[in-house]
């Protein structure tokens, strides 16, 4: 539990003896995670445990769902209700996310996903740490596409960038990947969690198409159902309304360009 040391400074700092895994759900939670579906799977589980104990003292929602499957869909689900969304994982279960992750990228839903890798390939070995799993974030879904991982080194950085995570996922609006591994998770630090954390905040209602222009790559703001809007959400192509258009090779390099282009226009930023 977090406590309140006086510095030497005679100011007052918040510090937490906390492994990895514990960094990540204060990351979360200070972020204003306020949904968390998941399914356990080691070296992850005690993400899933700290955060069915602590969102519902917040008021927030813990699901528990029967895989990982309906674990990602139940994240996409609740981002588009407008809840700042997550899951955790690892390998094996990132494997069965894949196609689920891939329409997240297509809708350009904002969601994190902390992956805490270990040895594969399949089951391999659970208790043991790997970083393979990096080109799966990369390359894992079908198609073209940009996407954002960062990869904490410390508890600290677990805490710093899980929370940097949702800033990045509400702005670029796409699913955001942490990827730690079985010996950052475990990895007990103390940790300044004094740090100043951006809390994401739904982006208010407005008049620009949901999924924007491709012409410009300018963000649109996220909507969510239930603010009287027609909402059109679809994987297959679509254009900046939302409607299908499968047949028509330009709503697809619309679409590419609009999901690609701005991430590659802020590489260095986000480097």
């Amino acid at each position: 539990v977090p406590k309140r040391l006086e510095s030497s400074q005679r100011h007052r700092l918040l510090m937490a003896y906390l492994q990895g895994n514990m960094a990540c759900v204060e990351g979360a939670l200070r972020a204003g995670c306020d949904f968390f579906g998941a399914y356990p799977i080691t070296p992850s589980t005690e993400i899933m445990t700290a955060m069915a104990r602590r969102m519902p003292e917040m008021g927030r929602t813990f699901v528990q769902m029967e895989d990982e499957i309906a674990s990602i869909a139940a994240v996409i689900g609740a981002a588009w209700a407008g809840a700042n969304a997550m899951t955790a994982t690892s390998g094996p279960g990132l494997a069965l996310m894949l196609e689920n992750i891939g329409y997240a990228f297509a809708t350009e839903t904002p969601c994190v996903i902390v992956d805490v890798q270990r040895a594969g390939p399949s089951t391999g070995q659970a208790t043991r740490p790997a970083q393979g799993d990096v080109m799966t974030a990369r390359f894992g879904c079908p198609g073209d596409y940009e996407p954002i991982a960062l990869a904490p080194w410390s508890a600290q950085e677990s805490f710093e960038m899980t929370a940097r995570a949702f800033a990045l996922a509400r702005e670029y609006r796409m699913p955001v990947f942490v990827l730690t591994d079985e010996i950052i998770a475990h990895l007990y630090e103390t940790l300044d969690l004094d740090r100043e954390i951006e809390v994401v905040k739904h982006d208010p209602p407005c008049d620009l198409p949901p999924f924007g222009d491709a012409r410009t790559c300018e963000r649109t703001p996220m909507p969510k159902f239930g603010e009287g809007r027609k909402l059109l959400v679809t994987g297959s192509t679509h254009d900046e309304r939302g409607r299908r258009r499968t047949t028509d090779p330009q709503a697809q390099m619309r679409l590419v360009e609009r999901i690609t282009k701005k991430i590659e226009r802020d590489r260095e930023a986000l480097a």
